[in-house]
């Protein structure tokens, strides 16, 4: 919104300064702050709200350690990330960006889907919350949506540059460029590492979309689930996903600069410089829930908003072509999701097979395992951001180890 207002000011009136607003790094710094104070002001008066209205998790008797004390904490404090992203995004950002539209509509989904659970949980008092399929099948339809945007819109593209004899080269030596229609990807560690799904499915591109739509619902969902289990310590899921956050940030700036892009030697995505001003109101949102969400915690996300978290990510991940990198970006997620099957799986295979269910982890998902240790739940938190710090990194280092 201020976008448009500055740069009808700077045209009609020629006001010095108002085409700062033309700067993606401004408004991206902005937008961080903003999130940050709308975070941390609006944070304690939800919280007092939520706990007026009796608003509480119901905390399951697992045996742990401080799990007690958490009994009363207010949930569907997502919300408050949920407003903290949309109001930076909207005043800061180019709302006729397909991809922007894309991921406001990715935290007002998902953050719907999160916030009928916690509904169920807290107010019609079931412990299940929405059943499983209806999530699913929100996390599904999300997908759809933004594997159509991808396939079918024309303003998703990828630009080409050509020399004289048509051959295409590099920014630098081009005399002229295309914006095409492209079904290619980033394979992460490898040189000239774009991936066409067309090319390696030998397929044509109005049968891909038959291999593409799973692949887009299959991430969306593993993603989302992925944030939702690793919710579980105080501070947890907000820290590793502003890690994430940061990270998609950079991979959004240089995909969306033709000299940087032209310099790692990575697709420039036409647009997607403007994705920097989401995701530092993201980052902005996380960091702001954590000053009441960090050990001990005064509200805890819910639902509401550690699907939020997962379906963004997954989302800003797919738009940005980097879909191969979650993996990495997101290994904490990944690594809980993955402790939670083999520990299902394990159990089931041992009772089936001795007459008695034997486990892989003293608890999953793998957060409680070693609470399960004795080890403290802040000390857990800290540790599994490190990970997430070295998966980041690893993750930008793809951009030249290869």
């Amino acid at each position: 919104m201020f976008y448009y207002l500055f740069d009808y000011i700077e045209t009609q009136f020629q006001l010095a300064g108002a085409s700062v607003f033309q700067y993606i790094s401004f408004r991206a710094g902005m937008a961080a702050i903003l999130s940050l104070a709308i975070a941390t002001a609006v944070g304690k008066t939800l919280i007092q709200r939520l706990r007026r209205s009796q608003v509480k998790e119901e905390i399951r008797e697992l045996g742990l350690e401080g799990q007690t004390a958490k009994a009363g904490t207010p949930t569907m404090g997502g919300l408050i990330m949920i407003l903290a992203i949309l109001l930076p995004v909207l005043l800061f950002s180019q709302l006729d960006n397909t991809y922007v539209l894309l991921l406001l509509l990715s935290v007002v989904w998902m953050g719907a889907i999160g916030f009928i659970d916690d509904y169920i949980k807290v107010f019609k008092q079931d412990k299940r919350g929405l059943h499983g399929r209806f999530k699913i099948f929100g996390q599904v339809t999300l997908g759809l949506i933004v594997a159509s945007v991808m396939f079918f819109s024309e303003d998703v593209v990828i630009r080409e540059y050509f020399n004289e004899a048509g051959e295409q080269v590099g920014y630098f030596q081009s005399t002229y460029f295309k914006d095409v229609k492209s079904m290619d990807t980033t394979i992460p560690f490898f040189k000239h590492n774009q991936l066409n799904y067309c090319n390696i499915l030998g397929l044509e591109m109005p049968w891909v979309c038959f291999i593409y739509f799973p692949i887009v619902i299959f991430i969306i969902t593993a993603v989302s689930n992925g944030a939702n289990i690793t919710d579980g310590l105080d501070g947890l899921a907000a820290g590793t996903s502003a890690i994430a956050g940061l990270t998609l940030a950079i991979l959004a700036y240089v995909s969306g600069n033709t000299i940087f892009a032209d310099y790692l030697d990575i697709m420039f995505i036409p647009d997607a410089g403007e994705l920097v001003v989401f995701c530092a109101a993201f980052v902005g949102a996380c960091i702001g829930f954590l000053w009441f969400n960090s050990y001990p915690a005064q509200v805890f996300m819910g639902d509401t908003g550690s699907l939020m978290l997962g379906g963004v990510i997954a989302t800003l991940a797919l738009v940005l072509r980097k879909e191969l990198l979650i993996p990495v970006l997101c290994g904490i997620f990944l690594i809980e999701n993955v402790s939670v099957i083999m520990q299902v799986a394990w159990f089931k295979y041992t009772k089936r097979k001795y007459g008695e269910g034997r486990r892989i982890f003293l608890m999953s998902p793998l957060h409680h395992h070693y609470q399960k240790k004795n080890i403290h739940e802040s000390k857990i938190v800290a540790r599994f951001w490190i990970v997430g710090i070295l998966l980041a990194i690893m993750t930008l280092a793809t951009l030249k180890l290869r």
